[in-house]
């Protein structure tokens, strides 16, 4: 029981220190304009945040159900402005600012949430993401708003997958529907979706998938995210996969190895 116990500790911690340094600060009913302690909010995260260790923000602004979209996308967009000011008045760099965006309203279903009221509180805001600078040596970066060229490659720490599965996790569909939005913005990129695997025997050269026991797990993983960017429009002429198996590790922890990168092929 201890050494379970002690385990289930150490998942967490480990969960926990993985995770971005997030920030929320909500705001009143049809408001984009802060209180003095919804203020503090932000200046306390600034002051709490190591600037050297940080890459960028990203600042999404959103708001609750009520009302129609036009007006919505605006009121989250004013509420994400709101935000990038008092950053920048408390000496946050503007130019590491790199992603604002108002998301407008969120839809929910009132006839099925029993706390209307605080759901509804809860989706009047304002979330801060912190990326924090690549790690990982020359040639790989954690954007793909990077400057870039043929042969790099981009990875990002959050799309990553549970140990024997290619399905995608509700955390990697996030990751990647910001990748969507960023490649429909830079149309002329062209990448290879490489998928790649952990812990497998040195006799193999890849992973056993759980869902069909084949393996040829670093490949499925690859094959899901081409169908899943696919899916949001982003054209397969763009995009080949491949699985590399458990070729390249990053000897930075089993978690990473369960990846998928991608590696520019055109600019």
């Amino acid at each position: 029981m201890k050494l379970c116990r002690a385990l289930f500790l150490l998942f967490i911690y480990n969960l926990s220190a993985q995770q971005k340094p997030i920030e929320t600060i909500y705001f009143d009913f049809d408001k984009y304009i802060l209180t003095n302690q919804q203020t503090k909010v932000i200046t306390d995260f600034v002051k709490n945040l190591d600037t050297t260790k940080i890459e960028s923000i990203q600042v999404y602004g959103y708001c609750d159900d009520r009302g129609n979209d036009e007006y919505n996308y605006r009121l989250s967009y004013d509420r994400v402005n709101t935000v990038q000011e008092i950053l920048v008045a408390n000496g946050f760099n503007k130019s590491k600012i790199i992603i604002l965006e108002g998301k407008g309203r969120v839809i929910i279903k009132t006839d099925t949430v029993q706390n209307l009221y605080e759901t509804r509180s809860k989706n009047r805001r304002v979330d801060l993401i912190a990326v924090k600078k690549n790690s990982f040596g020359k040639g790989i970066h954690n954007s793909l708003k990077n400057e870039l060229k043929v042969g790099d490659k981009i990875l990002l720490e959050n799309i990553l997958f549970d140990l024997g599965s290619s399905k995608l996790t509700t955390t990697s569909k996030k990751e990647l529907d910001k990748i969507v939005t960023i490649l429909q913005s830079r149309k002329s990129i062209q990448f290879e979706i490489r998928g790649h695997v952990c812990c497998t025997p040195e006799v193999y050269t890849d992973g056993i998938d759980r869902e069909n026991n084949e393996r040829r797990l670093s490949w499925n993983r690859a094959k899901t995210v081409f169908f899943y960017l696919s899916s949001k429009k982003i054209s397969k002429s763009r995009m080949t996969y491949q699985g590399c198996g458990n070729k390249y590790p990053l000897k930075k922890g089993d978690e990473l190895d369960r990846r998928v990168e991608f590696k520019i092929t055109k600019i």
